[in-house]
Order: C-alpha cells, then sequence, then structure tokens
C-alpha cells in the first residue's frame, strides 16, 4: 500500500468511479424526472387525489428507507453485484408498472417498486472494495455529487420530456437508465476479487446503538429529514402555481434553468465562508432560516409570477448549500469508526422525509389548499431551526485509515496510547481482529508520516 499512497487514481479505480457514478446518477435521475411534471399529469388521472398524488411522489423514499441498508448487508453475505444488478432489475420493473398504468394506484405500486431498488449501500461498499484508502474520500465524493448533478438535470428536462412522451414516457425512459446502469456493472464495473466490511463506507449492525445515541448526529439527521420533507411537498404545489400564473407546462424548464443555474452560483460563497472560513455552524443555521423565508414567500406571494420564482430561486440556494454541507458535517460527527453507519442512518432518514413530505404535503393540499403546503414548509423549517441552533460547533475534522500488523490486546492499548497522544489527532479506535485503526484528526496539525512512523510503514 505505500508504494501508491502519492499516486493518484489507477485504471481500475478510474473505471470504478465512473462505472458506479454512471450507475448512482442515472438511478437518481430517473428517480427525480417525475418531480416537476407529475402533479400537474396526476390532475387528469383516474382516481387521482391530491393525497395520493403526494404519495406517488414520495412512497420511493418509504421503500428506500426501509430496504437499503437490509440490501448492504445482504451484499457483505452474498456480493455486491447480485444485489446491485437485483435493485436495477427491481428499478426497471416498478418503471415499466408506473408507465403502463391506467391509474393513479398502479403508479403507485410502480414508484414503490422504483424505491425497493435500493442498492445505495451495496454501491459504496463495492466502491470501498475496488478502492485504496487514499483515494476513497475523492470517489465516495465524485459519485454523491452525481446526486446533485441529476437532480439539477431533471429539473430542466423534465418538462421538456414530458411536452416530448409524457410522462409514461418519462417513466419508459428511467426503465431504459436502469438497462443502461446494468450494463455499467456488468462490463465496465471491475468485480472485486473479495468483499470486506469497510466501517469508512458501509453500515455496521453493530455501531447502530453508538450513532443512534449521538445527540449531534440526531440533530443532522432530523435535518436530511426535513430537506427532502420540504423538497418533496415543494413539488407538490410549484408546477401547479407555475401553471396558474400563465407558465406553460412545457415551458417550465425556462424557469428551472436559470433558477438552478442561480442555485449553484449562489450557495458557493457560502460554502467557503464555512469550510475554508470556519463559519460553519452561522451559515448553516442562516441557510435553515432562508428555507424557511423562502416557504413563507411563497405562500404569501406565489400566485404571482416574480415572487413565486424568487421564492423558488432563494428555496434552492439555501437548499444547494444545506444538501452540500450536511454530509460533511456527518462525516466530521461520526465516530472515527462509525462514518458509514452513521452516512447510513443519514441517508435512511433522506428517504424518509421524501416519503413523509410527500404524504403530509399531498393530504395538506387536499384539505387546507396548494398555498397551505408552502406553509407547512416553514413551519417544518422552523422547527428544524429550533433543534438545530443547539448544535455544538464542528471541528474541522477528517477521517484516517491505518492498516496494522498482528497485535494482541496488551499492544493493541499500547499502539493506541500512542496514537492519541500525537498532534491532530482527535480520536482512535482500533479494530484488532480487522487489523485497522480508525482515526478522526483535524488536518491543521496532524502529520500522516508521524503515523506510519510509529505503525511501522516503511517511507
Amino acid at each position: 500500500m505505500a508504494d501508491t499512497a502519492g499516486q493518484g487514481m489507477t485504471a481500475a479505480e478510474r473505471r470504478t468511479t465512473l462505472g458506479l457514478a454512471g450507475v448512482y446518477g442515472f438511478r437518481m435521475l430517473g428517480l427525480f424526472l417525475i418531480l416537476p411534471v407529475f402533479a400537474l399529469f396526476a390532475e387528469d388521472l383516474p382516481g387521482s387525489t391530491p393525497f395520493l398524488t403526494g404519495l406517488a411522489i414520495g412512497i420511493y423514499g418509504l421503500t428506500q428507507a426501509l430496504l437499503q441498508i437490509p440490501f448492504g448487508m445482504l451484499s457483505d453475505r452474498i456480493g455486491r453485484k447480485p444485489v446491485i444488478l437485483g435493485g436495477l432489475v427491481l428499478f426497471a420493473a416498478g418503471s415499466a408498472v408506473a408507465a403502463s398504468a391506467s391509474d393513479i394506484h398502479w403508479i403507485i405500486i410502480g414508484r414503490a417498486m422504483q424505491g425497493s431498488g435500493a442498492v445505495a449501500a451495496a454501491i459504496m461498499a463495492l466502491a470501498a472494495d475496488l478502492t485504496r484508502e487514499e483515494q476513497r474520500t475523492k470517489i465516495m465524493a465524485t459519485i454523491g455529487m452525481t446526486i446533485g448533478a441529476s437532480f439539477m438535470l431533471a429539473m430542466i428536462i423534465g418538462p421538456t420530456l414530458d411536452a416530448w412522451v409524457g410522462v409514461p414516457g418519462i417513466f419508459w425512459t428511467t426503465a431504459g437508465l436502469a438497462v443502461i446502469g446494468m450494463a455499467l456493472i456488468a462490463w465496465v464495473v471491475p468485480t472485486p476479487r473479495r468483499s470486506t466490511v469497510h466501517r469508512d463506507a458501509e453500515p455496521v449492525p453493530a455501531l447502530f446503538g453508538k450513532v443512534l445515541r449521538n445527540p449531534d448526529l440526531l440533530r443532522l439527521d432530523w435535518g436530511i429529514f426535513t430537506l427532502h420533507f420540504i423538497l418533496t411537498s415543494l413539488f407538490l404545489a410549484v408546477p401547479l402555481e407555475l401553471k396558474t400564473v400563465g407558465v406553460a407546462p412545457a415551458d417550465h424548464a425556462l424557469v428551472y434553468l436559470p433558477v438552478m443555474i442561480l442555485a449553484i452560483v449562489g450557495m458557493v460563497p457560502f460554502v467557503i465562508m464555512a469550510e475554508k472560513g470556519g463559519k460553519m455552524k452561522p451559515v448553516f443555521l442562516g441557510a435553515i432560516g432562508t428555507l424557511a423565508v423562502a416557504q413563507l414567500l411563497l405562500w404569501r406571494f406565489g400566485n404571482q409570477f416574480w415572487p413565486l420564482v424568487a421564492g423558488v430561486a432563494i428555496f434552492f440556494v439555501a437548499f444547494n448549500l444545506l444538501e452540500a454541507t450536511l454530509p460533511s458535517l456527518v462525516s466530521k460527527t461520526a465516530p472515527a469508526d462509525a462514518k458509514g453507519t452513521a452516512m447510513g442512518v443519514y441517508s435512511t432518514s433522506q428517504f424518509a422525509g421524501a416519503f413523509v413530505g410527500g404524504a403530509l404535503g399531498g393530504w395538506t393540499h387536499q384539505h387546507q389548499g396548494v398555498m397551505a403546503v408552502f406553509l407547512l414548509g416553514a413551519g417544518v423549517a422552523l422547527l428544524w431551526l429550533l433543534i438545530a441552533a443547539g448544535m455544538r460547533r464542528p471541528g474541522r475534522y477528517s477521517s484516517e485509515l491505518v492498516h496494522l500488523a498482528e497485535l494482541d490486546e496488551q499492544a493493541a492499548q499500547a499502539l493506541s496510547g500512542r496514537l492519541q497522544a500525537l498532534p491532530g489527532v482527535v480520536e482512535v479506535v482500533l479494530v484488532v481482529e480487522e487489523g485497522v485503526a480508525y482515526l478522526k484528526v483535524d488536518r491543521s496539525c496532524f502529520d500522516r508520516a508521524e503515523v506510519d512512523a510509529i505503525v511501522g510503514v516503511p517511507a
């Protein structure tokens, strides 16, 4: 391992990154494509009500939340690729069911089937199997970025696809994307020689208690739940209001395109201020408050074109900022040996939020009117702001994984003490049976060479 530490990605790691990012991105694109168009389509769908419309949009989150961690653990037993391929088959089958549906109930079934192809944890585990530790953060970040890119692309091309082929055609498109994902897994992504549990990349059942007892992590889990609750409920109302103020459905992309560009550009200075300027907590709380302000603006003035566009733009600046900073906060906050478990719970919370946001947003629309959906979002954002206000100022930490020689219990305790005493080392967890040490470190004063000298890695 030492002789490759200073190198960039190998050819196999590049193939892994390209292939798995493609699979993840195509799958999320398929899930997101109907967001900007489904509320309009459902108005004329047999059996549809606003509540069932919200359920159809959000129910993928329920099956995804229930199954992604079990599927990840199943991949430890039977292999990553069989689980991922099986999940993509479920996703494609659900897309076909939704595309062929003649009423809202079959679309709900199809969307639930789409979500049951819950392969996120297995994809991350496969990425860990195929990459070296010093490249893993880069590769995981690249795969993770495909979620944001897929969402942005879906907002722009979803209305255009709807104008060309309709919502059933969009569902057939998502089935095709799943088939492309299968081809990438089969022929582009390498097959690992063996699969092992990676505590930094996947959930470990024994560590769930440790993660679920951490109040700072629970605040962040509530945060991503709330963020995707608001996002899903938002798209039960915004497409309808755009139509009300005179924007033809085929032209909705002309609204979303500049909004998404503004949202990306607008969040950048705040990310820099938070990460490099050490202002993470005030920027984070400010973004949550901005979500609430945007929702209140939409509630009060969303029946007018420019306030509606302004409210959506403000919302997405805050949304993108929070979507970028929340995973970083989870990584910094998680125990040194439980980052994968913390991210698994976090992802489950995200998908659960999408489900509850769709169902409760639809119920609110049905019983209180479409504008009340924005008021619901504002209330949930303000509750999040109250909960997040108690968060501790996050440290500027990152993770290190160190391979160890075989140790007995006494030698392990001595080594742990020596590592803990090094400058910049915040936390040390030795897992003797796996032959690794997980470190949480402060990069500003940490020197990896000191660690290597202690554990005997050659220079």
